[in-house]
């Protein structure tokens, strides 16, 4: 394994430094996660949640979309033996 030096602002080496003693790891082994996923998604081929969000915009044409979601419910709400 080599060993890097990296440098990070307060901030988020505070954050790193309490997320790894919540998860009962080190930080080092955080930092190897964060960048496997990383690296495995970036491989993937797939989009991210931003360019997903990005493709999608815009796709709803239709009425409000709360009122439509209300709609979807309310019908749910209804039973087939006329209750």
């Amino acid at each position: 394994m080599i060993r890097t030096l990296i440098s990070l602002d307060d901030e988020d080496k505070q954050w790193l430094d309490s997320r790894a003693k919540e998860e009962g790891k080190t930080m080092t082994e955080l930092v190897r996660i964060a960048v496997r996923l990383y690296r495995q998604q970036c491989e993937s081929g797939e989009p991210s949640l931003d360019q997903l969000l990005q493709q999608t915009s815009g796709l709803w044409k239709g009425s409000d979309g709360l009122e439509h979601q209300r709609a979807l419910r309310d019908e749910w709400d209804r039973s087939d033996d006329g209750r």
